[in-house]
């Protein structure tokens, strides 16, 4: 493995601090669970390598209304995933679901069409979407605007840290897909602007990263004000006991699909960075950020003031930086997202709210300047490059 290639800085390549396989490290993270160093380190498969999926649809085969498949053409939809070549057509059917998935594989279009179809037929009800995080609500509420538009079908888009008197004005015009996260619906039942006496459809979308963050009495509550009769769909990247606890209430004979791959992208080149302080990691990171093939990169940190703090001194430095954290508006993380998503910024600072769901094209690489505290935090991190079968490169700094 070439350091070199893997874009070492020049000050580091003869000290052995970026490992490849030739240096042994074990280090501790400070905090959270301990993750041994040498799960940072895998070396990527050559893309022409993959097996090749053969989907057994395409999107003309499925039975949507006409006007939906204009607007699936129109979005440039022609093949499948391998999620959404499994789940439409039960979806469509009426059964109850759980969609085990990787992260970035389509999740979203593969309920998202059969519900609207089933609108579009019956005119009546309320899909209800629960997502972890405000960027996911947005980015799925924008996603069904596209396969949406011209049908006369409406959304509420419901999260914390924008206006709830905007919110409750879209609720009161009577919306058929309500898209939100857990403490803003709770919130808004509560005060008696949202009713769910009339919901046909339940998607638990990232349902492992919701129970993670402490959502389950939420969503638990939410559970509680549906009808019993309606469709419940859950999609998750993994399937922990708590989460087969929850959809054991929730879902009534489910099928279940699984295109669950390896734990990390086969195409992402995994490798760590060792730092001996963090002014010297910083002095590292900068050096990265200033070669040619480091041009649109996530970098994930823990804390809300660490990450701000670590995004300002790289703009000090001028380097286009934006951050998302929890201290930040809802229309502030919009915007740095999408300054980031136009590359009109090159490096995106951010919290793990940022780790899941999300959907950023062509992130050349993903630096954890802070260590994750579980490794399925990792996994999810490093699953916002070498998205769709094409190279990723992730760096995570060791210190000590």
């Amino acid at each position: 493995m070439s350091r070199q290639r893997l874009g070492l800085p020049r000050s580091q390549r003869s000290q052995g601090t970026f490992r490849g396989g030739y240096s042994p490290a074990n280090t501790k993270p400070k905090h959270g669970s301990y993750i041994s160093s040498d799960r940072f380190i895998n070396k990527a498969e050559p893309v022409e390598t993959a097996e090749v999926f053969i989907p057994r649809h395409k999107f003309a085969d499925f039975p949507f209304d006409e006007r939906l498949h204009r607007n699936i053409v129109a979005k440039g939809y022609e093949i499948p995933t391998p999620i959404q070549d499994e789940a439409i057509v039960p979806v469509m059917a009426g059964r109850d679901l759980i969609g085990l998935a990787n992260t970035g594989t389509g999740k979203t279009a593969a309920f998202l069409l059969p519900i609207i179809n089933r609108f579009l037929v019956e005119r009546q009800g309320l899909a209800l979407i629960v997502v972890p995080t405000r960027e996911l609500a947005n980015q799925i509420d924008e996603e069904f605007k596209g396969f949406a538009r011209g049908l006369n079908l409406y959304s509420a888009l419901l999260v914390g840290g924008a206006s709830m008197g905007a919110q409750i004005n879209a609720l009161q015009r009577r919306p058929q897909f309500v898209i939100g996260t857990p403490g803003r619906i709770k919130d808004l039942i509560n005060q008696g602007r949202l009713r769910l006496q009339t919901t046909s459809v339940l998607v638990l979308d990232e349902a492992d990263r919701m129970v993670d963050m402490g959502f389950i009495r939420d969503i638990r509550f939410i559970i509680g004000q549906l009808p019993e009769k309606r469709q419940s769909l859950c999609l998750s990247a993994t399937m922990t006991p708590e989460i087969e606890r929850l959809v054991n209430e929730l879902q009534i004979n489910p099928i279940k699909v699984s295109v669950r791959t390896s734990e990390t992208s086969d195409h992402v080149e995994q490798n760590i960075i060792k730092a001996v302080s963090r002014d010297h990691k910083t002095q590292i990171l900068r050096e990265l950020l200033g070669q040619p093939e480091f041009s649109k990169v996530l970098i994930f940190g823990d804390t809300k003031y660490g990450v701000q703090r670590l995004a300002d001194n790289l703009a000090k430095d001028g380097i286009k930086t934006a951050a998302i954290h929890g201290n930040k508006s809802q229309p502030q993380r919009q915007r740095a997202l999408e300054a980031f998503k136009k590359e009109q910024v090159q490096v995106l600072v951010a919290t793990d709210v940022a780790a899941r769901g999300l959907d950023i094209p062509n992130v050349t690489h993903v630096i954890n300047y802070d260590q994750p505290k579980t490794y399925d935090d990792y996994v999810h991190r490093i699953g916002r490059t070498g998205r769709a079968g094409a190279r990723g490169n992730a760096l995570t700094f060791v210190q000590g």
